[in-house]
């Protein structure tokens, strides 16, 4: 029921969705001509869409957060496992096309294969379903693992969890199939901005991990520098809304230890 009703919250509290939502009332409005009602609402979707293009507020609710967690200069010496979290390939047409799809997460994808080379020993984790609410058919686990054949890693070393929905699933059934025993270090491998909810879900049932923060989108200092670009600005406004929605959901549902996990 989480899953379903987090899906249909997000469609609603989109940005882009709700300018849409926004405009297409304003449009019918006019028709109907209530041409006082109609100038207003498509002069404020006017001006909302203007203050994103301008105003980098995207990029400063993402800098809060790919922050949060320092980046790993220094591995340590020994690992005895590694999770990392889907999200950076497209299941649907990876099967649909027959080759695979990766997306702009990709230094997932990449980072892991070099941690799994540095750490030969260590278990290594695909935890990824399908996060779409009306194709659960393809799990992006699964469609991956050509991937990794091509990498040139042992497949039988790998770990493949495809039940998983979204990251409260990502923590559960990764601990349920990997069966971290106590005093084992495990790192954990997602995109920056996605960290603090992956490793608060990952406490809440009990497992510590090492975070290795990887798919920067912002630079390592804040950008105050106004631009104007509505596409990027809505891109980025898209993903830290997403991302601190689903920090304050998680914590009102009991997914998460705390609302911005602390660094311990």
């Amino acid at each position: 029921m989480f899953f379903t009703l987090s899906k249909i919250f997000w469609f609603f509290a989109n940005p882009g969705n709700l300018l849409l939502f926004l405009m297409g009332v304003g449009v019918v409005a006019l028709f109907m001509q209530s041409w006082k009602l109609g100038r207003r609402l498509l002069g404020i979707a006017f001006i909302i869409s203007l203050f994103i293009a301008i105003v980098p507020v995207g990029k400063h609710l993402l800098y809060r957060l790919e922050n949060h967690f320092p980046q790993v200069t220094l591995l340590p010496p020994h690992i005895d496992g590694i999770v990392v979290l889907g999200g950076f390939s497209n299941q649907f047409i990876t099967k649909s096309r027959g080759q695979v799809a990766l997306g702009g997460a990709v230094e997932r994808l990449i980072e892991s294969a070099m941690l799994t080379r540095k750490y030969p020993k260590a278990k290594l984790v695909i935890s990824g379903g399908s996060g779409n609410l009306m194709r659960q058919e393809v799990k992006e686990a699964e469609a991956l693992r050509p991937v990794f054949k091509v990498l040139g890693l042992d497949i039988n070393r790998i770990i493949f969890e495809s039940k998983s929905r979204n990251t409260h699933e990502n923590a559960l059934y990764s601990k349920e199939i990997a069966k971290p025993k106590p005093g084992q270090k495990w790192m954990l491998v997602t995109s920056a901005s996605h960290m603090p909810r992956a490793v608060g879900s990952f406490r809440k049932v009990g497992w510590k991990m090492i975070p290795y923060p990887v798919d920067y989108n912002v630079e390592g200092t804040i950008d105050l520098e106004v631009g104007f670009n509505f596409l990027s600005g809505l891109s980025a406004l898209n993903q830290g809304l997403h991302e601190w929605i689903g920090l304050f959901v998680y914590k009102f549902s009991g997914y998460t230890d705390s609302y911005l996990p602390p660094v311990r």
